[in-house]
């Protein structure tokens, strides 16, 4: 490696949206010599090397070479690699959390004193550069690595910084939110089939409907209330199935479906 270690960013997990952070970063133009990923799996780790060029190593290794330690890892599974990788941490060095519910204090408490920590909370439309981040800084992060964080993340998408009081919220709305959507697209999907379209052509249709939808709120700017009053006229089709969704009260649902998975988020991190 010719990079210095000052300018090294290690991925410590190499599942789903560690990769997605890694390619990510690497599309954005981060050279490959100025990363590394902590795996612990011998094949996924000669996988990684052979796609994106990039040093793989054990966790503690790379934490040990890097400044920044991106931590990708499963709630459930972060206080045995902070265990790990903590021995070699150091004051200066900055520690990046990407786990539902864990908190920084809950890191802090882990690492040595002085080490920085910066909680984030992304999503998976990442993987395709429309990702939607929300950082919030520990007792020791400077508005130098907030900065440097914001700038990991912009790889694959928008970046929001929230105080850390809101990020189980934000883990109910942008976190867990592209598997509500999803589903409402399956649901719509499974809907045209049963009207009598073809699959294909169901699908078609209300994925379209989605990306178009998502792009009129934000080129528009427009509130969602008036952009469904567009298309609602009185006593049309519109109006009549939108009578059905308040009838099944599908607001009321969806209200406490997020407010089960800020919940969650809490207790994943207690």
């Amino acid at each position: 490696m010719t990079a210095s270690t000052s300018s090294l960013t290690a991925i410590i997990g190499a599942g789903v949206m560690g990769e997605t952070l890694l390619s990510g970063l690497l599309r954005a133009g981060r050279p490959a010599d100025q990363l590394l990923v902590g795996e612990k799996r011998p094949e996924r780790g000669e996988e990684l090397r052979a796609r994106y060029g990039v040093e793989v190593l054990d966790n503690v290794e790379a934490a040990r070479r890097a400044t920044t330690v991106a931590l990708v890892v499963k709630p459930q599974d972060m206080a045995a690699v902070l265990e790990q990788v903590s021995p070699v941490l150091r004051p200066g060095q900055l520690v990046v959390s990407l786990a539902a519910g864990i908190t920084t204090a809950y890191v802090e408490a882990r690492v040595p004193q002085g080490v920085a920590v910066v909680r984030v909370m992304p999503n998976t439309p990442a993987l395709v550069d429309e990702g939607m981040a929300a950082i919030s800084g520990g007792r020791h992060a400077s508005e130098e690595q907030l900065a440097e964080v914001e700038g990991l993340l912009r790889a694959t998408g928008k970046v929001l910084r929230v105080p850390e009081a809101q990020q189980d919220a934000v883990t109910a709305i942008s976190g867990s939110g592209p598997a509500y959507l999803f589903y409402v697209v399956e649901s719509m999907i499974e809907a045209g089939v049963h009207l009598g379209l073809p699959r294909t052509t169901a699908t078609d249709l209300v994925v379209q409907t989605v990306v178009g939808s998502a792009t009129m709120l934000r080129e528009t700017g427009t509130h969602p209330t008036v952009l469904r009053e567009q298309v609602t006229s009185p006593a049309g089709t519109t109006a009549a199935a939108l009578r059905e969704l308040e009838i099944h009260k599908v607001r009321a649902a969806f209200l406490a479906a997020m407010e089960a998975a800020r919940n969650r988020s809490a207790e994943l991190g207690s």
